[in-house]
Formats: C-alpha cells, sequence, structure tokens
C-alpha cells in the first residue's frame, strides 16, 4: 500500500487502517459515530492526501481542459470553487473533480485517487504546461462548525475573509500552500493543499486544538452520504452519465465538450434511472449492492448506504426510475425487504457549509 505523509500520525492516535485505493488509510480513530457527530458539532480533521492535485498554467491549458468536462472552467472567476467532472466521449464520469482558479490563467485542480492514473495521463496528454502535484502535496480537510476558529488560531488568517467553495494561494511557517473553504460533509470547512515536507507539523497544530479530533474515512462517508454527495466509483462510473448521476445543474450547455451528443440525446429521450437519495424508517441501513424494489418488483439499485448518525436513520442513494424518485415514495431494499423510501437530498438538513460568515 502507498503511504500518505501522515501515515505514522495514525499510530499515534489509534487508528484502524485499511487499504483504499491502494493507500493505507486510516477507516476510523476514537470511533466512526464519535468521529461523526464531533465533526457536526466541533471539527473534524481528515488525511485526503491520496487524492489528485494538478496545476493547469496559461488559458490554452485551461481552455483543453474544459472541452474534458461539463463545467465552463473558462469563465470561473479567480478566486472561485466549481464542481465539475471528466467524461468519455459517451459522456460516461471517468472522475468528479473540483477546480479553483488561482488567478484568470492559472487553475488549480482536484481529483480522486481512484482513477488518479487515468486522469492523470488524460490531464497531461490534452492539456499543455500542466503539472501533476499530486506526490509533492498533502491534502488536509478541517471540517466542522469550528474549523474556521481553528484555522484562525493557528495563524491561517486569509479564512476569514472565504465565502462558500472559494480559495486562495497563502503561507504557513514559510511555506506556500492553497486554502478552499469546501469539504465532503456538509458542514462549514476547509481544504488545505500543503507541501508534504509541512504536513505533519499542521496535522500536529490543528490536532492539538481542543476543538479537533482526527477522523477516518468511515465518519467521511457517514457524514458524506446523510447529505446525499456521491462517491466515484460506487455512485458514479463511466456507465453513468452526469443527467443520471442528478449533476444537471452543474452541466454548462452553452459549450462543447466530451459525451455532449450523448448527454443531449438522453435529455430529449428522457426516461432514465436518477440517482436518489433513499432512508429506512429505523436505524437498519440499506447496503450497497441491494437490489431495490416497489411492489414486490425490482427496480433499481443502491449504490451507497449506511446508518445515519445524526439523522438516526438508515440512509443511501439509489439509482431508480424517475417516477419512483419522488421523496416519500415507498421501496423495499435487500434480501429481507427492509422497508424504505425515496428522499429528498439532502437528509439530513442542520448543515453548517453554506453560512455566510460577516
Amino acid at each position: 500500500m502507498q503511504c500518505t505523509p501522515l501515515f505514522d500520525e495514525y499510530t499515534v492516535h489509534g487508528a484502524k487502517v485499511v487499504d483504499f485505493h491502494g493507500w493505507g488509510l486510516p477507516v476510523q480513530f476514537s470511533g466512526i459515530i464519535q468521529e461523526h457527530l464531533h465533526t457536526r458539532g466541533h471539527a473534524g480533521l481528515f488525511d485526503c492526501s491520496h487524492m489528485g492535485e494538478f496545476l493547469l498554467q496559461g488559458t490554452a491549458a485551461i481552455q483543453a481542459f474544459d472541452s474534458l468536462v461539463f463545467g465552463d472552467m473558462i469563465g470561473l472567476k479567480a478566486g472561485r470553487c466549481r464542481y465539475t467532472a471528466i467524461l468519455n466521449g459517451h459522456g460516461g464520469i471517468i472522475d468528479d473533480c473540483v477546480g479553483l482558479k488561482l488567478s484568470e490563467d492559472i487553475l488549480y485542480l482536484v481529483t480522486n485517487a481512484g482513477p488518479l492514473e487515468q486522469v492523470a495521463a488524460l490531464i497531461q496528454k490534452t492539456c499543455p504546461d500542466t503539472e501533476n502535484l499530486s506526490e509533492a502535496t498533502a491534502k488536509l480537510d478541517i471540517q466542522g462548525p469550528h474549523s474556521r476558529e481553528v484555522l484562525l488560531a493557528l495563524g491561517l488568517d486569509p479564512v476569514a475573509g472565504l465565502g462558500y467553495w472559494t480559495g486562495a494561494r497563502t503561507s504557513w511557517r514559510g511555506k506556500q500552500i492553497v486554502v478552499t473553504r469546501a469539504g465532503y460533509t456538509g458542514e462549514l470547512g476547509y481544504e488545505l493543499f500543503t507541501p508534504n515536507e509541512v504536513a505533519v507539523d499542521l496535522w500536529r497544530a490543528a490536532v492539538a486544538h481542543p476543538e479537533v479530533i482526527p477522523c477516518g474515512l468511515g465518519a467521511r462517508d457517514t457524514l458524506r452520504t446523510e447529505v446525499g454527495y456521491p462517491l466515484n466509483g460506487d455512485d458514479m462510473s463511466e456507465a453513468k452519465t452526469p443527467l443520471e448521476a442528478g449533476m444537471e445543474r452543474f452541466v454548462c450547455w452553452d459549450k462543447e465538450f466530451n459525451g455532449k451528443k450523448r448527454l443531449l440525446e438522453q435529455k430529449e429521450c428522457g426516461g432514465y434511472a436518477v440517482l436518489t437519495a433513499i432512508k429506512s424508517n429505523n436505524r437498519q441501513a440499506p447496503r450497497h449492492g441491494f437490489e431495490v424494489k416497489h411492489n414486490g418488483e425490482v427496480v433499481g439499485e443502491v449504490t451507497s448506504g449506511t446508518f445515519g448518525p445524526s439523522v438516526g436513520c438508515g440512509v443511501g442513494l439509489a439509482y431508480l426510475p424517475p417516477v419512483l424518485s419522488a421523496p416519500g415514495t415507498p421501496l423495499t431494499a435487500g434480501p429481507r425487504d427492509l422497508a424504505i423510501e425515496a428522499a429528498e437530498i439532502p437528509v439530513y438538513k442542520g448543515g453548517t457549509c453554506r453560512i455566510k460568515i460577516p
């Protein structure tokens, strides 16, 4: 397994380590439910250094990348982030990603670990003047309603002025870092991209704050599922289009991009299954791979599922026909016909991610 610069810190805090896409990462430290609830109420610290980072420099590089994704990366304003996805020629999702415009002609791109090798090859083949920063970069996510005060206590004053889905370059202990106000939990949070050599010091400084505890992949998964954030490889793949994966609101139709023809055809014809939030009426959780039934007939499949500590019931995502995706539609899942229903996204509605800070 590959290891992040923070691997030795896992032992210090008693982490249980698992193999995640070839990376040794913590699934939990003190416990998934405790970490989940602490992040919702205070601040959780996550090591996401397995993810990919790229620096696209110059208008030619940004224009080339713009043709690979359905989002408008050319028109993105400096200091803003944009969620999008890299598509194949048939409109299938290779990887979802986030771009931050550092300036009018520099784009900082964050991608996932699973398809990183494929994505890196595609980007570097297509986009001139692109630097793959993945091996040299550590990514620390501080998430939770107290995350801002934690970073200010660490001397990261520029976070004070960051609005939702914005970012900037700054420095910490003399090293240049990138910080975005974004995350995967539904809470106020920040993602810090640092050189590997300062990652341990930043981790130790953050975890020493009384509001912070280290958190693993388990809590990251329960947090994101409660708010309906999809996971690449489970909820989306090259077999699914952005329309099926519930991403239509992010699609810029006024430009050309890989797979656009397929998406237009799909939009015109309709009738395709859509990624839908689901929930149970008790603590039992729908699980990945469960068949979903309506009146005894198989109508879809669960792609993500877990117990939601903040909502007290099972939550998940499933591909369902549009006529069965309306919130409250009664369904069953799995071999024991667990009673579930389609739900509104997000299932957990108390998140602080969009809070306005004076």
